[in-house]
């Protein structure tokens, strides 16, 4: 604390912000816990008791709180400001010589534990707390992760020896995965290979498969189609027959590992900084669009720097006397305005998805204008 705010002011103002910030995100997230919790009671049936329901709440509160934070941080910030400037507290600091450059510098200093905190819940605990709560919830309603997806979930791979140790052969295989269970186990599998050309080689339906640490994927109860071509005398009297085989057992060969399966049944926002990147490789490897994944890793390291601009949004309240509102009608401001930026973050989204943006330029967009907003007012607020 003392290494970090060597001046008493400092520590007075952090100490002050931290206490009201976590006042209010415990506010707002027992809130929304509680709204979740009403929702999720319509699920309840089976094993999937209201004690494992709310569980299932907790765990995917630290994805919630990744939400809440910048918001908790404009509203407890504004709250202060409002109330040291009612109580000419912010007027005695001003001059004692805390000018804007050292306001901000301040505040700065004191978004560096939050900012730490927001990366910590959105790369490790938010993403590994969300998929235990899933795999909680489906293994209690004996459902299985993927069941929502009416056809399964479908994803591109490359085309490799059964034993990966010749050539990559030329072509591509279609992977459509029925349901996926817990712990990497898949059922309904049917796999598409077509070569070079485009012309279907084989279909391989399986049972169910298991994946191992070597990258293979061991398949069970199989049936395996192979296309033919018959050649005659004649190019342009081509036929071709299908070979059906049958095996126990099979063992193959595939990029597609259960992190990536697992990747496709949750939104681009809830993923971790690395299983973006890993997924975005995988679909660039296989010439697929990458975009909405791009925004999604740009916008997860771009985020805890929110915290900097509602820092920013929230010094001018500081600076206006208690005859231009009071404590509550700033609050009330600070709310509008978290409420404004995350509508105009999740708009430029959108608009950046549809024109194709630069997914970097899409992500610091709206942060960039609410920062501006910011230093525009405190050169209004200073010039009064």
């Amino acid at each position: 604390m003392f290494l970090l705010f060597p001046k008493i002011y400092e520590r007075y103002l952090a100490r002050q912000i931290y206490v009201n910030f976590l006042f209010i995100l415990f506010a707002l997230i027992s809130l929304f816990i509680f709204f979740d919790y009403l929702n999720e009671l319509n699920n309840l049936r089976g094993d999937y008791t209201n004690y494992l329901a709310l569980v299932h709440i907790l765990l995917k509160s630290p994805a919630r709180l990744v939400e809440l934070i910048p918001m908790a941080g404009l509203i407890g910030t504004i709250y202060v400001f409002a109330q040291l400037a009612s109580q000419s507290e912010f007027t005695i600091l001003r001059m004692a010589g805390l000018n804007i450059p050292k306001g901000l510098w301040t505040l700065f200093k004191i978004g560096i534990p939050i900012l730490i905190a927001t990366f910590v819940l959105s790369e490790w605990a938010g993403p590994y707390c969300d998929n235990l709560a899933e795999e909680m919830r489906s293994t209690a309603l004996g459902e299985a992760l993927g069941k929502n997806f009416k056809t399964g979930t479908w994803i591109k791979d490359k085309l490799e020896s059964s034993d990966a140790k010749g050539p990559r052969k030329l072509g591509m295989r279609f992977v459509n995965v029925g349901n996926i269970q817990n712990r990497g186990e898949i059922k309904g599998v049917r796999m598409y290979e077509f070569d070079q050309n485009r012309y279907l080689l084989v279909i391989r339906e399986a049972e169910s498969g298991s994946y191992d640490e070597r990258g293979f994927w061991n398949l069970r109860n199989i049936t395996e189609t192979r296309v033919v071509e018959d050649r005659k005398v004649d190019p342009l009297d081509t036929s071709y027959r299908a070979i059906s085989t049958h095996f126990s057992e099979q063992r193959l060969r595939s990029q597609v590992t259960p992190e990536i399966l697992k990747v496709l049944l949750i939104s681009p926002e809830r993923m971790s900084i690395m299983s973006l990147f890993r997924f975005i490789q995988h679909l660039q490897d296989n010439q697929q669009d990458s975009q909405n994944y791009q925004l999604a890793l740009w916008k997860k390291i771009v985020y805890p720097f929110t915290i900097f601009v509602m820092f920013c949004l929230a010094l001018p309240f500081g600076y206006l006397h208690a005859r231009s509102g009071g404590i509550s009608l700033k609050v009330f401001g600070g709310i509008i305005l978290g409420i404004s930026f995350i509508l105009f973050n999740t708009l430029f989204s959108h608009i950046g998805l549809l024109i194709a943006w630069s997914p970097l330029f899409t992500a610091i967009l709206p942060l960039s204008i609410y920062l501006a907003l910011g230093f525009v007012s405190l050169l209004w607020v200073s010039k009064r």
